[in-house]
């Protein structure tokens, strides 16, 4: 598997290179955001790792240019800013999956692993539809409809909605959410979810008189029309 990791800090850069070296992966180093953007756009890379604050263009510039270019790689965002609004502003340029520094190579290995074994399986919605009330989304497109006007949305946002139409009417814990939309666990003390969840809301239900996504107390999340 060839990864591309883009970090400045030379240390860290060597540490993760031999550790991914170690366990069977093929990287290739680029210290700068312009140097990174151009390896990433020249040549087909299984996965991409890059720091956030970079010289010459930051991470979050570099993930949303990469994923115009190339919407299906995994993109794993390293960064020593570990609120909830730096995670949301991550995963709304494109990133697949957020590691704050400092951290473990094990956990590094977990979340590559996980993203390139669901990103093999990706191509078996290609071209499907699928409709809750009068919601539409197109997995093939990317376009989600509403009273057949479209949605914009950023690429976790449509994942996640994405979840939810494939389970209508069930109650989806934060946890559950967690784990199948992003891969991982989060820690359930923040309220990373609510945020994408009120993203959502104000883009779905807004303007509409029958409200789809409800909030369960205590439970989680429901698709659901009333």
């Amino acid at each position: 598997m060839q990864i591309l990791l883009i970090e400045d800090d030379l240390r860290v850069a060597e540490l993760i290179q031999r550790g991914l070296t170690e366990h069977g992966f093929t990287p290739t180093l680029a210290y700068d955001g312009l140097s990174g953007k151009k390896l990433a756009l020249q040549n087909n890379y299984d996965l991409l790792i890059t720091d956030i604050i970079l010289p010459k263009m930051d991470g979050l510039d570099l993930c949303k240019e990469i994923r115009q270019a190339k919407p299906d790689i995994p993109i794993i965002m390293l960064t020593a800013l570990g609120t909830t609004d730096d995670k949301v502003e991550g995963f709304d340029a494109g990133a697949d999956d957020y590691l704050v520094k400092p951290f473990e190579m094990r956990e590094l290995l977990v979340r590559i692993r996980a993203l390139l074994k669901r990103n093999s399986k990706n191509t078996q919605h290609t071209g499907f539809i699928i409709r809750y009330a009068d919601l539409e989304m197109n997995l093939h497109a990317k376009v989600v409809k509403r009273e057949d006007k479209e949605i914009n949305l950023t690429p976790k946002e449509f994942k996640l909605l994405e979840y939810m139409l494939q389970n209508p009417e069930r109650v989806l814990s934060r946890s559950e959410i967690a784990e199948k939309v992003w891969d991982t666990h989060f820690d359930t003390g923040t309220n990373f979810i609510d945020v994408y969840i009120n993203y959502l809301r104000k883009k779905i239900d807004k303007d509409h008189n029958n409200k789809l996504i409800h909030t369960k107390s205590g439970m989680g999340f429901v698709l659901k029309s009333e």
